[in-house]
């Protein structure tokens, strides 16, 4: 169902039928969750009306020993699937402006260190610490690995 074919069978199906959700019984929808998002759009259905039902993973992975198990199992996930999707509903998508800034809060390594990957990444960082000086847990690395250096 994830090739052509399959999107021109799926296509044929909802012009003789008129279906108003799908459910796919398949492997990963990570992998081929979009290529039935993008079906769906052509057949002017939201892609928040899929339901991915992976019996791959669950059932065929895990069960190659018990067939009979595997099979019930693939059932019972399926028809939950359809349970599931018969209480789907469009959300919509809302675009809004995002300001290329980010708020650290904690200034000790990681906190600083965050905060120097997120400047290096174009963004403007405001970075917040409680203490009166930063680095946190490093200013006790003296004691930890003495040197003659000052960890502050």
């Amino acid at each position: 169902m994830c090739t052509e074919g399959g999107s021109a069978y799926i296509k044929e199906q909802n012009e003789e039928v008129g279906f108003d959700r799908v459910v796919v019984a398949a492997c990963t929808p990570k992998t081929h969750q979009p290529v039935f998002h993008a079906i769906l759009e052509e057949i002017s259905l939201p892609p928040r009306y899929l339901e991915f039902v992976n019996i791959r993973e669950h059932c065929s992975f895990v069960h190659q020993q018990e067939k009979e198990e595997a099979t019930q199992k693939s059932i019972e996930l399926i028809k939950a699937g359809i349970s599931r999707a018969r209480l789907l509903e469009d959300v919509p998508t809302k675009t809004v402006p995002v300001k290329p800034e980010a708020l650290v809060i904690g200034g000790g390594i990681a906190g600083l260190t965050s905060a120097i990957d997120l400047a290096d990444a174009g963004y403007k960082v405001h970075l917040v610490e409680k203490k009166t000086t930063i680095g946190g847990r490093m200013s006790q690395l003296d004691r930890t690995f003495p040197t003659d250096d000052c960890s502050i």
